[in-house]
């Protein structure tokens, strides 16, 4: 029996290799994706040295007005929510490596004394159901470890996305703070001039009232766009993993991008949709590692173990084997095997659903990009247009002395809101441009993104 326990030994080192789940194959679905996608990649630090080189990268990328691109590059490659999110994902695949490593064998050591007389057995054994199933349980832990690196690329993808929208909301805010404070500014001068006017008594009381009630409200409002601006601002500081000296150097563009010539077309986003999207394709690899893993749920309750024995004792020595057999008196592995099955159920409903959804949310989110766009070009060659024709005309009048320079200020003052649409439609846009970029690929939460500073709260309704 020696023999054959050596040989089933033998055999379980050469099934049972080298499980383990080196760092770069565990992110390089997720590197693949990303270079592919926004043509950087996410880098997991393990060494000191690759440590001190993302401390050196943060400070280059913040020692110039930080774009959207190098946002992104911060967010892979420099920031901790990055960090964690591989590393986790690290372990989980390495947690799924070692769930299906082969069994290691047990020594067992018997020494007893009987009337001077000792007894010495030695056994020597392996967990047979586990050797025999070993490689069905590596089968289902590289379709679950290939499944959970295909969610990896999807997170990471669904994290850039994010910061690409915190990026623009944060440039949205600061610009609209910046003409905020122009109106403000603009204000107080036309406030003052009434005043003077009245104290020579050119203006009545209602008069410069009006021009003080224009200044308050001004004022208000330029308090709530830097609160907002500051809201938007450190949501983006806490995505990129900023601490507080380097929140302090991060400065911004003062002004979104411009709209692209031309939006894209339906064909063109149908075209660069990924057949095999990232969100079908962790549903499909799911769904494979439930099916397979489900014979192993009827398999658990039989945990049979073989061992060599040898006996010595009384001036004899004897040799055998024996077999551990468990008695499924009391677990049957019933509801184990219940629970496989409930299992592959919902990963076949959950991928079924996922292909239901994937053209669904397409759809949704070109219609919302394309009326992003037209309306941002609407406000920037109508309405700001036509709103800036209105002022030269009654700069014309001014100059004409034909109107007095209240009512110049008066017609001013009704364009603020063409400006502040226009920078608003212009956000609302890129924010919708990334929206469907994630969407093509199959990423999740960048709809969810929409909701400003108080997107973790939206995201954690769901976003398929």
């Amino acid at each position: 029996m020696r023999p054959a326990l050596t040989l089933l030994l033998a055999t379980a080192g050469v099934l049972a290799g080298c499980a383990s789940v080196p760092a770069d194959d565990a992110t390089g679905v997720a590197r693949d994706q990303s270079l592919r996608v926004d043509g950087i990649a996410p880098v997991l630090a393990t060494t000191d040295a690759a440590h001190d080189g993302r401390r050196a990268l943060r400070s280059h990328l913040l020692a110039a007005p930080l774009d959207e691109a190098a946002a992104v590059r911060l967010a892979l490659e420099a920031s901790p929510a990055m960090q964690a999110l591989l590393a986790d994902a690290w372990q989980a695949q390495a947690a799924a490596v070692q769930a299906a490593a082969a069994p290691n064998p047990f020594f067992a050591f018997e020494r007893i004394v009987t009337g001077g007389e000792v007894d010495l057995t030695r056994t020597l054994g392996i967990g047979l159901t586990e050797l025999l199933t070993l490689p069905a349980r590596r089968d289902a832990a590289q379709r679950t470890v290939q499944g959970r690196q295909w969610q990896l690329a999807r997170d990471v993808l669904a994290h850039t996305a994010v910061v690409r929208q915190q990026w623009v909301r944060a440039v949205a805010a600061q610009q609209l703070v910046a003409y905020h404070r122009q109106v403000r500014d603009a204000a107080e001068a036309s406030a003052e001039l009434a005043r003077r006017m009245q104290a020579v008594g050119n203006f009545s009381r209602l008069q410069r009232a009006r021009e003080q009630a224009f200044l308050a409200d001004a004022t208000a409002q330029l308090a709530r766009a830097l609160a907002a601006s500051t809201a938007e601002r450190e949501a983006l500081v806490r995505l990129l993993g900023l601490d507080a000296d380097e929140a302090e150097r991060l400065a911004l563009p003062e002004r979104l991008p411009d709209l692209p010539a031309e939006p894209r077309t339906a064909d063109d986003v149908s075209r660069r949709a990924v057949e095999d999207r990232l969100d079908l394709r962790v549903a499909r690899l799911e769904l494979a590692a439930a099916e397979r893993g489900q014979p192993l749920a009827a398999a658990a309750p039989w945990h049979v173990e073989l061992a060599a024995v040898r006996e010595a004792g009384g001036g004899e020595k004897g040799r055998g084997f024996e077999i551990h057999l468990p008695l499924p008196v009391f677990d049957t592995g019933r509801a184990r095997r219940e629970a496989a099955s409930a299992q592959v159920l919902a990963a076949r409903a959950r991928f079924e659903q996922a292909r239901a959804d994937a053209t669904s949310v397409l759809r949704e989110r070109y219609v919302a990009y394309r009326t992003a766009h037209d309306l941002a070009r609407h406000y920037r060659d109508e309405v700001v247009p036509l709103a800036r024709t209105v002022t030269d005309e009654m700069l014309l009048k001014y100059n004409g002395m034909l109107v007095g320079v209240f009512e110049l200020l008066a017609d001013a003052r009704a364009q603020v809101h063409a400006v502040i649409g226009a920078i608003e439609a212009q956000r609302d846009f890129w924010l919708a441009h990334t929206a469907l970029d994630a969407a093509i690929v199959g990423a999740p939460a960048a709809g969810a993104a929409l909701a400003g500073p108080a997107a973790a709260k939206a995201a954690a309704k769901g976003d398929h």
